[in-house]
């Protein structure tokens, strides 16, 4: 039973304290790049409307690529915002599980600075080493398929977490030299990329999204891994 109130309790606190926070980071760093970018598409989109009667080919069936115009979608502002605050909660609170599930195997005692390096860990293997295959895209980017990519992206961080559990919790030689190697294999492999990566988005907007994105990323993974240390040794003790 303590275990299992260590496990719940410290999961839902730091998943909703992180939630909140990566709300208001995406709200001021985030929100404002998307919005942009979606004018831009819009404005493509409208460019090139006119042109397509001209054009004697077969009408293009646009169904895989856009939404029905009847499929719901939260409201701007408030509405919209608090789905975003929810999803963010509930995501942080599962990873937040899953490092106190992962403390709750270590025989010794979890400080905050433990748990900072188990946080650092995740950016690393779910930001870092998937973006730099496949960095974030703004709506409107042109992207390789989204299967391949999907695909490419698990199996990254899967290689990452592996690589790096074997470099720092068996610190063999061996162990070492095949987690180098483990973290290396999917960028040897190389992320999928698209033939045509032509666009009208603005690259300094593109670039700006990258890093803000990280950054976020960043602070999100910083304050999950040091307050489930803080929370998981207050509530398993």
């Amino acid at each position: 039973m303590p275990l299992f109130r260590a496990l719940v309790f410290s999961s839902v606190l730091v998943g909703l304290i992180v939630g909140v926070v990566v709300t208001l980071a995406q709200l001021y760093a985030t929100v404002p790049l998307i919005l942009q970018a979606e004018s831009y598409e819009k404005a493509g989109e409208a460019a090139l409307a006119p042109a397509a009667p001209q054009v004697q080919v077969p009408a293009h069936d646009h169904s895989r690529h856009v939404h029905p115009a009847n499929a719901w979608e939260p409201a701007d502002g408030l509405e919209r915002t608090l789905y975003t605050a929810g999803g963010n909660i509930l995501n942080a609170t599962g990873f937040a599980l899953l490092l106190a599930g992962a403390f709750s195997l270590r025989r010794t005692g979890v400080t905050w600075r433990e748990g900072l390096l188990w946080g650092l860990a995740g950016f690393a293997a779910f930001t870092v080493a998937p973006g730099l295959g496949l960095p974030p895209n703004l709506p409107g980017m042109p992207a390789a398929d989204l299967n391949d990519r999907q695909i490419w992206w698990v199996g990254t961080a899967a290689a990452t977490l592996l690589g790096l559990g074997l470099i720092a919790l068996v610190r063999a030689p061996l162990a070492v030299v095949a987690g180098i190697g483990v973290l290396l294999l999917p960028h040897v492999i190389g992320a999928p990329q698209i033939v045509d990566a032509s666009t009208t988005m603005p690259e300094a907007l593109s670039r700006q999204f990258v890093v803000a994105v990280t950054v976020t990323s960043f602070i999100s993974w910083v304050l999950l891994g040091s307050l489930t240390g803080v929370f998981y040794r207050r509530f398993s003790n």
